[in-house]
């Protein structure tokens, strides 16, 4: 790209698992525009309206037996202290039916649980992946590739925790709560009363120690992002790092930041591992107001002691989706939060493929008039630029970075559009052709070599896979990677494992060339396409290019100009303006801009 598009910088992503207190994962972030999110969250809950209802009815049924086992056991006690022991064991016998149906209810609800999580989740991932490959090249180029990944698999991660994990937990501590104080208030109105006394401290207590969660959750996530940041740069730099000798260096940087996480992850482990002490603390003392309160109730003969036994099983189950659901509220928000952020993107327009016109470019006649461009509103990096490419001809684009020549590329490729002008290819206006018809027609090489993971017959029939084996190797043999095929185990059908790492830059080059060969283009560009290839590599491939370029336009984008001395017309750009046009014998007698360039690279003359 050129130097005058903006750069996003990188940005390191922690990535963990949401998790209970004193797991890596924690609440980072709340969401801006909650409901809003949750609305169109909602949205992929509908396709699954019966698998839905059925974890509805499986929670239903598990916080019913829950609800009315503690009154059964109240009952066999109070038979036991009347000596009426006829009806015990009528009563152990519906007890034991009514646990055997919680247990099939509670791993049904998991069932359930989890594969609602994982078809909701497959879903938006899906559809996170398609907007991902149909967002403008102008969204990709100013937003982090790393963030972009991470809401795909973190932020996607911690909706589906939350589903699947969460969900239920949810719904069913809501019932419990309704149900169980409802059958409290049945037993004894004084006695439930008490029994909430505990319900304002526990609130408190999970306040204060949810706000310190947060607070050291959120700065040991990052840290961590500090930690794998630093990690990620020294592996991918260990050449660099080797060379300069700056291993010590690199491991003092890891320690320092290694140190900082440990230490407040120390501290986030204590506060997330006392929650549970604390939770149970109070519930203890809930057990003795009962206790005491119950019994001498009991004295009084306003309850039973079966009641009593009911009341402080009743107690736990109050108690206990309150902490649960003071826990979830975190983890929810923070899948919310992941959410929102998945749907910014998902809301983000999709680029603009539109065109009346969708047959391929037959000629190839390209022409740009009036054309200003400018990547960030005010700062125009394209003036005034006028060109017109005849069929057939091959054209080179000269200049220093910065100058602009990927940017006529970007434009003519309709990855980004003017601001004013008109850029027509044989004589249509590329706005009137579909990015598809468009994109079709013109083949393509990059100064950064992309390959991916698949065989070399795959990476290079990626344009059409339909193409026959025999026309394959034919290119290949004009672009000169058929010798890159020949010294592989497998040849063509050799895997390229990490796209191509075990590959030298010459070489991945070579078959990103032979890759664009394949497409047959109307219109070839190749941006800096040898600027990775030694010297002999480069004639191997200029040879190909006096065939390969025959009866198509060509434009080339080079630093070295002994690649385009053949070149039937020279563009020779500055900060987005053409100063000087013509074949290289021309420009070299102007002793211009092009002279300058030149004498520097082959006559030795000093800048």
């Amino acid at each position: 790209m050129s130097q005058s598009k903006p750069q996003s910088s990188l940005v390191n992503q922690g990535f963990a698992r949401p998790g209970r207190p004193g797991s890596m994962g924690a609440p980072k972030e709340k969401p801006k525009e909650g409901g809003k999110t949750l609305r169109q969250l909602l949205t992929y809950f509908r396709p699954e309206i019966p698998y839905v209802i059925s974890l509805a009815l499986a929670v239903i049924v598990t916080v019913a037996v829950s609800v009315i086992a503690p009154s059964l056991q109240s009952q066999a006690i109070d038979g036991l202290v009347a000596r009426t022991f006829g009806i015990i064991p009528p009563i152990l016998g519906l007890m034991l039916i009514l646990y055997l149906i919680h247990g099939a209810a509670t791993l049904l609800q998991g069932f359930l649980s989890a594969r609602l999580s994982q078809h909701i989740i497959k879903k938006l991932r899906a559809d996170l992946f398609e907007k991902i490959i149909n967002l403008p090249v102008s969204y990709l180029d100013t937003h982090s590739h790393g963030d972009i990944m991470s809401r795909m698999t973190n932020d996607a991660e911690n909706v589906s925790n939350v589903i699947s994990q969460s969900l239920s937990s949810l719904f069913s501590g809501v019932l419990t709560l309704i149900g169980t104080v409802a059958v409290m208030l049945v037993y004894s109105v004084p006695l439930t009363l008490l029994t909430c006394t505990t319900v304002a401290l526990t609130v408190i207590a999970t306040k204060v120690m949810s706000t310190l969660m947060h607070h050291y959750y959120l700065k040991r996530q990052i840290l961590l992002g500090q930690v794998n940041g630093i990690v990620e740069e020294k592996v991918s730099a260990g050449k660099t790092v080797t060379a300069y000798n700056l291993q010590e260096m690199a491991i003092e940087e890891f320690d320092r930041a290694s140190d900082q996480l440990t230490k407040t992850g120390i501290i986030a482990d204590i506060i997330g591992n006392a929650m549970g002490p604390v939770m149970n603390s109070l519930n203890n003392v809930s057990f003795v107001i009962v206790a005491a309160f119950g019994a001498w109730f009991a004295l009084k003969g306003m309850i039973s002691v079966g009641v009593i036994s009911a009341f402080i099983i009743y107690s736990k189950q109050f108690s206990r989706p309150i902490n649960e659901l003071a826990q979830l509220y975190g983890q929810i928000q923070t899948a919310i939060a992941g959410a929102e952020r998945i749907f910014s993107i998902l809301n983000t327009e999709s680029e603009d493929k539109s065109g009346a016109r969708t047959l391929p470019v037959k000629e190839g006649v390209i022409e740009f008039k009036h054309v200003n461009f400018s990547y960030v509103p005010g700062k125009q990096v394209i003036h005034d630029f006028n060109l017109k490419v005849e069929a057939g001809k091959k054209i080179a684009l000269v200049g220093s970075t910065g100058s602009g020549k990927t940017t006529i590329v970007n434009l003519l490729m309709r990855f980004y559009d003017i601001d004013s002008g008109q850029i027509t290819v044989d004589g249509e206006d590329i706005k009137n052709i579909s990015t598809d018809a468009l994109r079709d027609s013109i083949g393509i090489v990059l100064q950064d070599t992309v390959l991916f993971t698949d065989t070399v017959k795959a990476n290079l029939k990626y344009a059409d896979r339909t193409i026959s084996d025999k026309l394959m190797i034919e290119a290949a043999e004009m672009a000169g990677c058929d010798k890159v095929a020949a010294a592989l185990p497998q040849g063509y059908d050799t895997v390229l494992e990490s796209a191509g790492a075990n590959l030298s830059a010459g070489q991945r080059q070579l078959l990103t060339i032979g890759r664009a060969f394949l497409s047959y283009p109307k219109i070839l560009i190749l941006d800096e396409a040898t600027s990775s290839v030694d010297t002999r590599t480069e004639q191997e491939i200029q040879d190909a290019m006096v065939r390969l370029m025959k009866d198509r336009t060509s434009l080339i984008i080079a630093h070295r100009l002994s690649t385009i001395r053949d070149a039937d017309l020279i563009v020779v750009m500055d900060q987005g303006h053409i100063i000087e046009t013509g074949n290289h014998e021309e420009l070299l007698a102007q002793k211009g801009n092009y002279y300058t360039l030149y004498m520097t690279q082959f006559a030795g003359q000093k800048t």
